[in-house]
């Protein structure tokens, strides 16, 4: 299951025996707000949180961004039994500066994703069905319900596990996001909001979660590292977005259900499962011109412009760090001092 970039992390371990025959491939980037967190969350990580803005939130978009790649997200196995639709993070889209995947993943038991490392980056994982339980070496333990966000930062070294809570298709989506060089090595920790803590606002027959960013005067509190907004939409029928970006950012929409127009009202409508790129602009504007409900993740961030070296759950910066994190997991130091005697019960 192996290969050189962008394979996703929910790897069985045996598959790094060989782990020093290997040739990653190297991604070397092109020229080209921060959010208070609420005391609900593990107070043992110590998360320190600041407030910025992520730019202009209100007033007409002047340059709409338009796409400028699309794609369709196929099935395919992944984990121990599980079904995943990845869009970036396979070779048509091997990435996108911060952002390093994309899955949708549709999990039955006993499938699911059992221990597995993590070093220098970070995965949200948001259930749109069912619910997952999470287990990891430091003890944190918990179930992501439908509607619920995790926001793990793995930063040195994290082992876990990702399995389904229940009986039936757990359904979600995993979006992994770079760490910049200074971060790839803090320590781990974690953001999580239940449904019901998300922020919502509505305007004009558009509904949106935020689960991080700001959008219709309403924020998120969640605390990005890389710079970065992801959000929710419902657009009833007839209805229009305008949604200011940062101009430097880069930034995508994953039809979840439904069809609608990006970018430019002339173009032909995107259904479900595809994955559409952006290109520069100061927003986006989109129109549901269909007889039902589209929904869409938004997703943008801003870019660490650094190389990119990738293998498998590690993602670092140059061929020797890759080489350090399979040792320091093999071996038990910097960061994975529990991983040789820790066992998930799931």
């Amino acid at each position: 299951m192996m290969r050189a970039i962008c394979i996703y992390t929910r790897l069985l371990l045996p598959s790094f025996q060989n782990h020093f025959n290997f040739k990653p491939t190297t991604t070397i980037p092109t020229t080209k707000p921060r959010i208070q967190i609420k005391s609900s969350f593990f107070s043992h990580f110590n998360l320190m949180a600041s407030s910025t803005t992520m730019g202009e939130n209100h007033g007409e978009i002047k340059n709409p961004r338009q796409v400028v790649k699309m794609l369709l997200s196929e099935l395919q196995d992944e984990g121990v039994g599980a079904k995943v639709r990845r869009s970036i993070g396979r070779p048509e889209l091997r990435s996108l500066d911060p952002f390093l995947l994309l899955d949708e993943f549709q999990v039955s038991p006993p499938a699911g994703f059992p221990d597995h490392p993590h070093r220098g980056f970070e995965t949200v994982t948001y259930m749109l069905e069912g619910a997952f339980t999470h287990q990891d070496f430091a003890g944190h333990k918990g179930t992501i319900q439908a509607g619920d966000v995790q926001w793990m930062t793995a930063g040195r070294g994290i082992v876990h596990s990702e399995m389904p809570a229940g009986p039936g298709v757990q359904k979600g989506l995993q979006l992994w996001i770079n760490l910049s060089s200074k971060d790839k090595m803090i320590e781990p920790r974690y953001q999580e909001l239940q449904s019901k803590d998300i922020t919502e606002a509505e305007k004009d027959g558009v509904f949106v979660r935020i689960i991080a960013g700001e959008a219709f005067g309403a924020r998120s509190p969640v605390y990005t590292r890389t710079p970065t907004l992801y959000m929710d939409f419902t657009m009833q029928p007839g209805s229009h977005l305008q949604l200011p970006i940062p101009e430097n950012w880069n930034s995508f929409a994953y039809i979840i259900d439904g069809e609608g127009i990006f970018g430019n009202e002339k173009s032909a409508p995107v259904k479900s499962h595809h994955c559409i790129v952006f290109g520069s602009g100061d927003g986006i504007e989109v129109w549901n011109k269909s007889d039902t409900a589209l929904r869409f993740a938004l997703v943008g961030g801003q870019p660490l412009n650094e190389p990119v070296l990738q293998h498998g759950p590690f993602v670092m910066n140059t061929r020797a760090e890759i080489r350090q994190a399979m040792e320091d997991y093999y071996t038990g130091r910097n960061g994975f001092e529990r991983a040789q005697h820790w066992q998930s019960d799931q």
